[in-house]
């Protein structure tokens, strides 16, 4: 990759934020950082960020924001232009890290769905599938969560204009929670939860208020999906509830799990 900030001449690096297929709401996180992000706005140029502004600039850019999945034709080419502009390219939220819940069209017949949706679907152009931005191009950090936590978004950021790795944790929601003196839900409650297979950045906010986990961060570094869905089961919950459970944010990443821990087991037996 070409290094932007030599090559534009510009002493504050150069910040662009781009959309795929989403719902906007991981972008909203960076607006809403407020007073961070006018500190943030003094450390960088933001060159392209159509939520925030019309006034956008060609790259190449130091560091480039990718949100959404890719879910048409155009987007599998507009973002390898955008990975050849960027010096770093971090993907935020879960449509961008796992294909988001649109991604739930990649277990059934996408032109049924058109058919049913659409008066015209003739003029649509969609893939079959919806998937993550690394699995079209090279990617220097995933940051999970439907939508991103606003702190862990700005370590990112700080982290890359600083030419090191985030700090970010790789372990499950059960961690915060411990740390915030809650009760377990699954275990006390009988509440389904996903917090011991969910990757931690929420801070434990379903399980404070008594709900169980949805898994919006994605499946946790160390995720023992084979642990969890007979205790799930032994709460009531079907085999049908179980998948539609885990297959909603992060679906293509729980998925990818499941099939990896399933061919595990067939090869120990």
């Amino acid at each position: 990759m070409t290094d932007t900030a030599a090559s534009t001449g510009h002493a504050r690096p150069r910040l662009g934020v781009f959309k795929f297929a989403s719902c906007d709401g991981c972008q909203l996180t960076l607006l809403d950082c407020e007073d961070e992000l006018l500190a943030l706005a003094g450390e960088v140029r933001i060159a392209h960020f159509l939520e925030a502004s019309s006034d956008v600039e060609p790259g190449p850019y130091d560091l480039a924001l990718v949100e959404g999945s890719v879910s048409t034709p155009e987007q599998a080419e507009r973002i390898r232009r955008v990975r050849e502009r960027s010096r770093h390219l971090v993907t935020i939220g879960a449509c961008a890290t796992a294909g988001g819940i649109q991604a739930l069209r990649n277990h059934a017949d996408a032109r049924e769905y058109l058919e049913t949706v659409y008066a015209r679907p003739d003029y649509i152009e969609t893939l079959a599938t919806s998937t993550a931005i690394s699995a079209h191009v090279p990617v220097d950090f995933e940051l999970r969560g439907c939508p991103i936590d606003r702190g862990q978004l700005l370590e990112v950021i700080t982290a890359f204009l600083a030419g090191r790795r985030p700090g970010i944790p790789d372990h499950s929601v059960c961690f915060s929670c411990k740390r915030r003196g809650n009760v377990c839900v699954l275990v006390a409650h009988g509440t389904p939860c996903l917090g011991p297979v969910t990757h931690a950045g929420c801070g434990a906010l379903c399980p404070t208020y008594g709900r169980g986990c949805y898994g919006c961060f994605g499946p946790a570094a160390t995720t023992n999906l084979g642990a969890l869905v007979p205790v799930l089961r032994e709460d009531g919950m079907s085999d049908q509830d179980v998948g539609r459970f885990l297959h909603t944010f992060n679906v293509t990443a729980f998925s990818a799990v499941e099939a990896a821990q399933a061919a595990a087991k067939e090869d120990r037996t």
